[in-house]
């Protein structure tokens, strides 16, 4: 049973726990904050055993169980699997949430957890068909590292440049995912080389392909037939989203890397300017993407004194 599987597999817990709380639960957006708390809670309580919520074309294709698209990214083997994936969550979660917003940050995880299993089972069929082997469609694959893989193509898109240090050599950040993807495999061979690379193929498919466009798409559809008012704002993606709790653009955070409880005070938007901004006796301008507005209110003071002036020409 799974209850089993946990017993004396304590460090990774510890570990994961230790992280949070250097980093501060303040400082964790919500939406990285409860899909980490989702992955817990499944570790601790699975809806199911292991074996029936990993992701092979025998059990979600042949046999039709599609439940294991959403079920196998959510799960884990282990704990340690479970810290090092949820590790690697809090720093990406923590750029890409508050560079996207909320809102559209939630939706993309949705996509990519759905997407990455769909594409795991294509390449995986494909596979079997090309070399007639049909071990590919019975390798079962479990864990959110698919879905990381994603999220990291779309961190170096949102945040290009810099290098990263992978085994203490440098690496530019653009290709990070892809010599991953390799050492990964070579170092640790029952990881799931498929299951990566579908990842990296849908971050892809958002950062260069129609991905992206479709889920605008999508989005504007469902709000524009009022079952959900999703903000204009976060439909563009490149720039500041208006998520409360966001850092600005260009921002030193931007290409920092992860370093628990050195992530400063949140930033928070300017409120935007009242339609009619006034300020009683004079004139105030202010100024909004809509253009600017000019409104007086002279006082009774104001008005003798414009008379008078009057009378001096």
């Amino acid at each position: 049973m799974m209850r089993n599987r946990h017993r004396g597999s304590n460090l990774g817990l510890l570990l994961l726990a230790s992280q949070v709380f250097q980093l501060g639960i303040d400082n964790i957006p919500p939406v990285t904050l409860a899909t980490l708390g989702l992955n817990v809670y499944l570790f601790l309580f699975p809806f199911k055993p292991l074996l029936q919520t990993c992701l092979s074309v025998r059990e979600a294709y042949w046999h039709r169980d599609w439940s294991r698209l959403l079920l196998s990214p959510f799960h884990h083997a282990d704990d340690m699997h479970l810290y090092f994936n949820m590790a690697s969550l809090l720093w990406k979660g923590i750029k890409l949430e508050r560079k996207l917003g909320g809102p559209w940050f939630a939706y993309l995880l949705s996509v990519f957890s759905a997407l990455t299993g769909l594409v795991y089972l294509l390449l995986e069929m494909g596979l079997t068909h090309m070399t007639e082997d049909s071990s590919y469609s019975l390798q079962c694959a479990v864990g959110f590292s698919g879905v990381l893989f994603g999220l990291k193509v779309v961190n170096n898109h949102y945040h290009p440049g810099g290098t990263t240090y992978i085994m203490g050599l440098p690496v530019a950040s653009r290709y990070a995912c892809w010599v991953e993807l390799v050492l990964i495999h070579i170092m640790n061979p029952g990881t799931s080389f498929v299951g990566h690379l579908a990842g990296i193929l849908v971050g892809l498919l958002y950062t260069t392909g129609p991905l992206k466009s479709l889920m605008k798409t999508c989005a504007g559809f469902v709000s524009s037939n009022g079952q959900y008012g999703w903000p204009r704002t976060y439909y563009n993606s490149s720039g500041y989203s208006g998520y409360g709790r966001g850092y600005p653009p260009n921002s030193q955070y931007g290409q920092q890397s992860f370093n628990p409880g050195h992530y400063g005070a949140p930033y928070s938007q300017p409120s935007a300017p009242p339609q009619h901004p006034y300020t009683a006796g004079g004139f105030t301008q202010a100024s909004s993407s809509h253009g600017t507005y000019v409104h007086s209110n002279p006082t009774l003071e104001e008005i003798r004194l414009r008379r008078l002036q009057r009378f001096n020409r």
